[in-house]
């Protein structure tokens, strides 16, 4: 099977490919190796609408129970982010990510909230929220909070008022079903928790048990089921919509930049395939905020093309399956020097995505967060790390470094369940280790007060033996980061070309270009060395900027690329 074959060429992704003026798709293919254009006739994708900074911005994700701890409890705070700001801006980012900061019963590490206007005791104040998004503002950096709708906290007020068996304003603002023995529809009762309260009826679930689902309604309601299930303009519904948009008010007059919306797909229960009414609620946020807070950033933690029809300047993949082959499986995942993987199933559901989409919003390709293993599993060494970093700031792409990443944190081997961090979320959310010495430089508390425990390894990785080595892994992403700035082509508009990308092979070869430039990119995380061959003869001239010298023959129409293995290359073509 030749690359020509794969649905992966400019012809078959021609939305958000390299653009040549009055050239057909097949002239755009066959330009691009035959007879490469002028750099003047190179143009980025269209822009979605949003921010002007977001279209090359790059995101720091703050975990803060674990991120600093300011008063020695053992649990990080917001004082502890407002004392690493200067850190966080000397990575180059521009804006930070924070997971909850809510009041919370803290059975879901924060995303159980009980109370959406108030900062939990542990974290600090609502003035130490301010105080954050000043400073924050101070040093050119933005600030996301984690807009948390689907569900609440069963400790939530409106919950409790919910679960009254007389009915209250806040009734309806939870999906109950209308008999505790839910005559017998045995359809209906995964995920509805039975005989909670007084109320006669079941409430359905959203996450784990405590996290009761909020009600936008269902959008195919079942006949059997319809003195229960409201339509999603029910008036109970529009005034807990009202409310929600509310709290974002709140946050934004409060100096927010922008959230990210947790689970931000399942608001409207039995939506359609295309999830028109949950579009529709949060198309219904965004015209309030583009009204009264223009310049707003959002990004959905949905897996889907559709949040580009929700109004989010940007979505996250990254519990596809597909997604899961690049970095996340221990055997066949690409980004691993075994030599097993198919850069071809991530494609495959990235192009489509990017189709479907068209020009409405970005997708980011997380690398890491607080809900997925880091990425040094398996016995990744540093090597690999940047392996897949570069991918991570080369693709189109809006990055997101999630903390303790840029110094190579290791994925500890503990299992917890402690606030909901079961499996391999609790060894992901370890406190960041900050300097060699107690507890890392993380807090004063005693070690077992901490939230998490700090790895305990005599090499653990830390900020400032990272900062004394110039060869150091946070020295590599501070450059990664400044080189996709010097370089509009890696903007996430700008145009993406897979040039060499067969099954089950290797090396991952593509053109980004855009703001005037060319870049060419080889990546080959195996072991191996790697061949490409592609038709056609490159005819633009090659300068190595970062990576490791290809060697490049041509012969008859073809030209090969052949790459060491475990390295990468990028190039700039003129």
């Amino acid at each position: 099977m030749t690359p020509r074959k794969l649905p992966l060429t400019v012809a078959a992704a021609s939305a958000f490919a390299v653009s040549l003026s009055g050239a057909t798709p097949e002239e755009q293919e066959h330009a691009l190796f035959d007879s490469f254009p002028e750099l003047s006739a190179l143009k980025e994708v269209p822009k979605p609408a949003g921010p002007d900074w977001m279209h090359n911005a790059v995101f720091y994700q703050i975990y803060p129970q674990t991120f600093c701890d300011s008063d020695g409890d053992g649990i990080g705070d917001i004082q502890g982010i407002i004392s690493k700001l200067d850190y966080v801006k000397s990575l180059g980012v521009d804006a930070i990510w924070i997971n909850p900061f809510f009041e919370s019963p803290f059975r879901d590490a924060g995303y159980d909230i009980s109370d959406y206007y108030s900062v939990a005791t542990r974290y600090g104040t609502n003035e130490d929220a301010k105080e954050l998004f000043e400073k924050a503002h101070e040093k050119g950096l933005k600030v996301l909070f984690d807009f948390v709708a689907s569900y609440t906290s069963i400790d939530h007020p409106w919950f409790k008022d919910s679960c009254e068996p007389t009915p209250n304003a806040h009734s309806n603002w939870y999906v109950w079903t209308n008999d505790t023995w839910f005559a017998g529809q045995q359809d209906y009762t995964a995920g509805f928790i039975q005989g909670y309260c007084l109320r006669n009826g079941n409430y359905l679930q959203n996450f784990f048990w405590s996290q009761p689902a909020v009600n936008f309604g269902y959008g195919n309601i079942d006949p059997q089921q319809s003195a229960w299930q409201l339509p999603p303009d029910h008036p109970d519904i529009m005034a807990l919509r009202e409310e929600m948009k509310n709290v974002v008010r709140f946050w934004m007059s409060m100096g927010a930049d922008g959230y990210r919306a947790d689970m931000a797909s399942t608001l409207v229960k039995h939506d359609d395939e295309d999830k028109k009414y949950t579009c529709a609620v949060w198309n219904d946020i965004r015209d309030m905020l583009d009204e009264e807070f223009p310049g707003t950033f959002t990004v959905a933690e949905w897996e889907d093309w559709t949040a580009s029809k929700a109004g989010f300047n940007s979505n996250f993949l990254h519990w596809r399956p597909q997604y899961y082959d690049l970095w996340f499986r221990n055997e066949d995942s690409y980004f691993l020097s075994a030599g097993k993987g198919d850069i071809t199933r991530f494609l495959s559901l990235y192009l489509g995505q990017r189709e479907k989409s068209g020009d409405a919003n970005y997708i980011s390709l997380t690398v890491g967060n607080h809900d997925l293993p880091r990425i040094n599993r398996w016995g990744r060494d540093r090597t690999d790390l940047e392996l897949i970093q570069v991918f991570a700031f080369t693709m189109p792409n809006v990055p997101f470094i999630y903390y303790g990443d840029e110094i190579a944190m290791r994925q500890l081997d503990f299992q917890s369940g402690k606030e909901g961090c079961y499996g391999t979320r609790a060894g992901a959310r370890t406190p960041m280790q900050w300097a060699a010495g107690p507890n890392l430089g993380f807090s004063t508390a005693a070690p077992d007060k901490l939230w998490m425990p700090v790895d305990g390894a005599e090499d653990a990785p830390t900020v400032a033996a990272a900062e004394a080595d110039e060869e150091s892994m946070l020295h590599f992403m501070r450059e990664l980061v400044a080189f996709r700035k010097a370089h509009p082509a890696l903007a996430a508009n700008g145009a993406f070309t897979p040039v060499y990308a067969q099954e089950g092979k290797y090396p991952f070869v593509f053109i980004r270009a855009g703001g005037g430039e060319a870049l060419l990119v080889v990546i080959n995380p195996s072991a191996a060395d790697a061949k490409a061959e592609i038709e056609g003869v490159l005819k633009a001239q090659k300068a190595l900027l970062r990576g490791s010298e290809c060697k490049w023959s041509e012969k008859g129409a073809k030209t090969s690329i052949e790459i060491k293995g475990r390295s990468y290359a990028i190039y700039s073509l003129e």
